[in-house]
């Protein structure tokens, strides 16, 4: 593809419009809500080609003012603007030896990708991952231009603020703040699709919103928000850490945490925070991260926040109460997300005293009756296995219970590993998945070890995923191989969930999971005895085992509402 200069700038920092006339020359010149907009072609490197419109704003600057606020509309413009480059990154740290942040506050938009056709088609709006730190639309994985085209969709992906500035509740300082800014960001990406999506060729009415990790959590989180109802039709959420939802105690925690890593005054209001230079609360942010030594208990610093605006209750919480978004849901995790954590303690007794300490955090009563189901935590592989299933499979099961009484619900297991990973004690780790489904093998960061293995494996993986994802998107079912996740037999809707909670459905067809491998196969209620355990377990309430450090913060709250 031949290189593409940078569009000159308005003085609000987003791409000048040219002075082209306002009528379409072409397929790639498209009207939006806010003005017209010119995309390019995308050469493939099987010779075919997708239209492509990148770094097309859909919301305002969230700098000054407007940080900390929820996401407005972009300004209308004049003329046709250029989407032939990648927009600015949500300000996030680069993980290198400097403390160099990148990224621009002017990060409201998204990219979008459609073969080269004029058929409608569905859309998937993608909500990319990164632990809700880092990350962007255009990450080289989630371009899209192979799933668009594999898949025939109109894929869109949203670029939303991050870290402190996006998910971090600043409302325990006096002033004004939106307690969600990176949720209002996605909602408003929703809008932005529905009112829009149509003269790009896709369908408003077939919407399927899709998500990896922080991206699967910010899609169930949009299934428990009251606001993105009607918004969209299919979700797909692959291992999301749905039970770090903060509650008002953490969001303070972590408000004034930042207040202090900012050497300001304890007093300070929101408006001292958006008189601060962005890389500074970036950096600030960081560093309470890795120095407070909060995610010994499960206490991450940035996730969505119960606000009762915008998230009225825990997302868990939402689904067992039936008020979820009532649209087929695919679900699943990969059979070793955490396998890292092999490598963290040295001894067992150490990974024991780890695995109780973590789980304590959320229900002090329980912890030791889970860690007993993974032999207490003894091996290095028992830890991992704890670890990864208390952030990714157990919550992502407590959803697919909640939702399958009501709605449509599939559930996987991602289970392939190229030879290497798996000489290497890593197996399927964490986001392996997306190489299959984007159908990309050279996008991944470790292409290089995925490489390694049989080409003829990899591919078989790849056409079974995709034909699972691309049936659930264009019909809402992932077709007659996928059993849907069933939590009792009859047909009553009387019928309560908890008839079906005591037992394993191993016997009788409850509970199935499709299992993603060189083999793929379905089974049912596989670790039955782990996910009996886990429903005793009440992972949606933070600070069960640290009730002095709450009870001092739910004291800070009830001065302030």
């Amino acid at each position: 593809m031949s290189a593409h200069s940078h569009p000159a700038s308005q003085p609000n920092g987003h791409p000048a419009a040219s002075s082209a006339s306002a009528q379409p020359a072409d397929v790639l010149t498209v009207p939006t809500t806010a003005g017209y907009v010119r995309g390019i072609y995308e050469q493939l490197e099987d010779g075919s080609r997708v239209r492509s419109w990148r770094g097309v704003y859909f919301g305002d600057t969230t700098a000054g003012p407007a940080r900390f606020q929820a996401a407005r509309p972009v300004p209308p413009w004049a003329g046709v603007r250029d989407a032939s480059e990648f927009g600015p990154v949500a300000p996030q740290p680069t993980y290198s030896w400097t403390e160099r942040v990148e990224g621009s506050e002017d990060c409201l938009h998204l990219d979008i990708v459609r073969p080269d056709t004029d058929r409608t088609l569905p859309v998937v709006v993608y909500l990319h991952g990164g632990s809700y730190i880092v990350g962007s639309s255009h990450m080289f994985m989630l371009r899209g231009f192979n799933m668009a085209r594999d898949l025939d969709v109109v894929y869109v992906s949203v670029n939303f603020r991050l870290g402190a500035l996006g998910y971090l509740d600043v409302r325990s300082l006096a002033g004004q703040a939106c307690a969600n800014p990176a949720l209002s960001d996605q909602l408003l990406a929703l809008h932005w699709v529905r009112d829009n999506i149509a003269a790009f060729g896709g369908d408003p009415q077939a919407v399927t919103v899709m998500g990896e990790s922080a991206g699967g959590a910010a899609v169930l989180t949009l299934m428990a928000s009251p606001a993105a109802q009607g918004l969209f039709h299919r979700a797909i959420a692959q291992s999301p850490p749905i039970s770090l939802v903060h509650s008002r105690a953490q969001s303070t925690l972590w408000a004034r945490e930042l207040v202090n890593r900012l050497a300001l005054p304890r007093m300070s209001t929101v408006r001292d925070l958006q008189d601060q230079d962005f890389a500074d609360i970036v950096r600030a942010g960081q560093s309470m991260m890795w120095r407070k030594q909060e995610l010994l208990h499960l206490n991450s610093c940035y996730a969505p926040t119960v606000d009762r605006q915008l998230l009225p209750e825990h997302p868990i919480d939402v689904f067992e109460s039936g008020t979820q978004a009532p649209v087929p849901l695919l679900i699943g995790t990969n059979a070793d997300e955490a396998s890292f954590a092999k490598f963290l303690f040295q001894r067992a007794r150490a990974r024991r005293r780890a695995g109780v300490r973590l789980l304590s955090s959320f229900d002090s009563a329980a912890a030791e009756e889970v860690v007993a189901q993974y032999n207490g935590a003894h091996s290095r592989s028992d830890f991992a296995q704890l670890l990864a299933d208390a952030l990714f499979w157990a919550p992502a099961v407590a959803v697919a219970e909640a939702h399958a009484v009501h709605h449509p619900t599939w559930m996987y297991s991602f289970e392939f590993a190229p030879v290497v990973l798996r000489a290497l004690g890593l197996g399927a780790v964490h986001s392996l998945e997306l190489s299959h489904l984007f159908g990309d093998a050279q996008a991944s960061r470790i292409s290089v070890l995925t490489r390694m293995g049989s080409a003829a494996d990899f591919a078989g993986v790849t056409q079974t995923m995709q034909q699972h994802w691309r049936q659930f998107i264009h019909a809402g079912d992932p077709g007659p191989q996928w059993p849907a996740y069933r939590v009792f037999h009859s047909g009553d809707p009387a019928q309560r969930l908890e008839a079906a909670r005591d037992n394993s459905g191993a016997d009788v067809g409850l509970r199935a999971v499709r299992r993603f491998d060189v083999e793929s196969s379905v089974v049912c209620d596989p670790k039955a005895d782990k996910r009996l355990a886990w429903q005793d377990y009440n992972m949606r309430q933070w600070g069960a085992g640290r009730p002095e450090l709450v009870e001092a913060l739910d004291f800070i709250t009830s001065l302030l509402d």
